[in-house]
């Protein structure tokens, strides 16, 4: 079945806003520019790729599937919580000896990738708007309940879902319908307004786009479950924008996107140790130009062959791209004369 380039197209954006939000997020402090082109972003990159992984969910609920998914999900988020508890303590973080299901920075989206397949075992048997009316719910009342958090990455699993649940239910025909000039031209708006109320507003804080802390933690016990649902409406408007402008058509780098994971999983090396060893300010606009030319350079780097050939034990389980690469040479070698 021939791929949609309008989705790899689209991963491939989201996992570019994914780098470059976390390599301009320790210059947020102090800098309103920054601060509002950060939280900009998380507005939608993440509930936009959760949307995504909803949409490639359809054919989830078996037994075997979920055992498939488990070696696929939870064996790499196993791995590299052992591989950057080790790295972080190599390059010198505080904090870099966390418990085994407390996930450490990104790897959170494995395991609740992992339990939003298994709710959905549940959750598509009952109908479409009465499930996302019941995910919606949940992800406001866990706001209210301080005992969850990261470990598990139960807050976010909660708070998420009900985008992962769209994904599941929408069709490509729904999607067709975002991708129209009136909406494009209606979402340019938005962004703009969005960006433009970030700026004048920068005491909002960006955790409530997180997902991952209590209403108490950021600071609102009282009325953080009216501050969710306008965090839930924003989230869906602007992913709804920002895919609106999607291209549908294929380019030579929209084969990155089929490899989103691997940027995923490996980005972090680069970004913390940037982090760690101070290596960057942003004076001038520049600045943010060559750290998004950098961004950029990563996802193409962490998509490479060479890269997937080497690390594709760890991430997939699997090691045909090695034997493949072992087979050429020596089917290279055998040629030659003795």
């Amino acid at each position: 079945m021939k791929r949609d380039a309008f989705f790899d197209n689209a991963k491939l954006i989201l996992i570019f806003f994914v780098v470059f939000g976390h390599m301009i997020q320790p210059f947020t402090d102090g800098s309103r520019s920054m601060y509002t082109l950060y939280t900009w972003i998380y507005t939608f990159h993440m509930p936009a790729f959760i949307f995504l992984a909803g949409f490639f969910a359809k054919g989830s609920g078996n037994k075997d599937y979920i055992l498939k998914l488990a070696k696929k999900l939870i064996l790499p988020y196993l791995i590299f919580q052992i591989v950057y508890t080790g790295y972080f303590f190599f390059i010198g973080k505080d904090g870099w000896m966390n418990g085994m299901f407390y996930p450490h920075w990104s790897l959170w989206f494995l395991f609740s990738l992992f339990s939003w397949h298994i709710l959905l075992y549940g959750f598509k048997k009952i109908p479409p708007l009465l499930g996302m009316a019941i995910a919606v719910e949940i992800g406001i009342v866990v706001g209210y309940v301080s005992d969850i958090g990261h470990s598990f990455s139960l807050s976010r699993t909660f708070v998420f879902f009900p985008f992962f649940l769209a994904g599941y239910w929408l069709t490509k025909d729904h999607v067709q319908k975002w991708r129209t000039r009136r909406v494009r031209e209606i979402s340019l708006v938005i962004m703009g307004i969005t960006a433009a109320v970030i700026a004048m507003f920068p005491e909002f804080s960006s955790g409530w786009l997180l997902g991952s802390k209590s209403y108490a933690v950021l600071g609102n016990p009282e009325l953080g479950g009216i501050f969710r649902i306008g965090v839930y409406a924003l989230a869906a408007i602007m992913t709804i924008s920002v895919l609106s402008w999607v291209p549908s058509r294929e380019f030579s780098i929209t084969y990155l996107g089929r490899k989103t994971l691997y940027v995923y999983l490996l980005h972090g090396f680069f970004i913390q140790y940037f982090r760690e060893a101070d290596l960057f300010k942003v004076n001038t606009i520049f600045d943010v130009i060559g750290l998004g030319v950098l961004s950029a350079l990563i996802v193409y780097l962490l998509s490479s062959r060479p890269i997937q050939i080497f690390t594709q034990p760890l991430i997939e389980g699997k090691a045909y791209l090695i034997k493949e690469k072992w087979n050429r040479w020596t089917k290279k070698d055998s040629t030659l004369p003795s």
